[in-house]
């Protein structure tokens, strides 16, 4: 069944966690990078707030220069679809909880993976020498069963079959002797 979180979450506590996600360091300006001198430009998409640089006087919102650059969802919608994301969620379901197009949506889906892919730490592990049980996570786990040999194996304490299959020189007969001295 499906719940409609959306009707739930408050606008304003999204911004802010979106905000939180994208710049851990803080807001700062694209272009410049400045942090101070950042003043309201604009507040007409409440609670996206256009903002303008004291020093190079850029106008730009949070997602600006951001993987969420463009996407014009309010900030309720964006949070759900990156928990969904995350979670794994059927593009399907998560089209029906938001009340949107699913082919829009899984869209997103694969312009967020990707841009996530290419930013993604290629060396994870921090020691140069790494345990077995480290670098093979689902080690334990098979996919497929061992093929069988498609004769029954020795019984224990007898050697097991000759192979099948070689060659064997065959045996020298009368007419296939060297003539030799005599």
């Amino acid at each position: 069944m499906d719940f409609p979180l959306i009707d739930l979450m408050d606008a304003h506590a999204c911004y802010e966690r979106l905000v939180a996600l994208l710049h851990p360091d803080g807001l700062a300006c694209p272009r410049c990078g400045a942090a101070d001198r950042l003043g309201i430009h604009r507040r007409h998409r409440d609670p996206v707030i256009d903002y303008q640089c004291g020093h190079c006087r850029r106008v730009f919102n949070a997602f600006t220069g951001t993987p969420l650059q463009g996407i014009r969802r309010p900030p309720a919608q964006l949070l759900l679809i990156l928990r969904g994301i995350a979670d794994a969620a059927p593009a399907a379901q998560m089209a029906r909880e938001l009340g949107c197009d699913r082919k829009h949506l899984l869209e997103l889906r694969h312009r967020l993976q990707g841009n996530a892919l290419l930013r993604m730490d290629r060396n994870p592990l921090g020691d140069a020498v790494v345990e077995a049980d480290e670098a093979y996570v689902n080690a334990g786990e098979k996919r497929d069963p061992a093929p069988r040999p498609g004769r029954p194996a020795a019984a224990a304490g007898q050697s097991p079959p000759r192979p099948r299959n070689l060659r064997q020189r065959p045996a020298a007969s009368g007419r296939h002797r060297r003539q030799g001295v005599g």
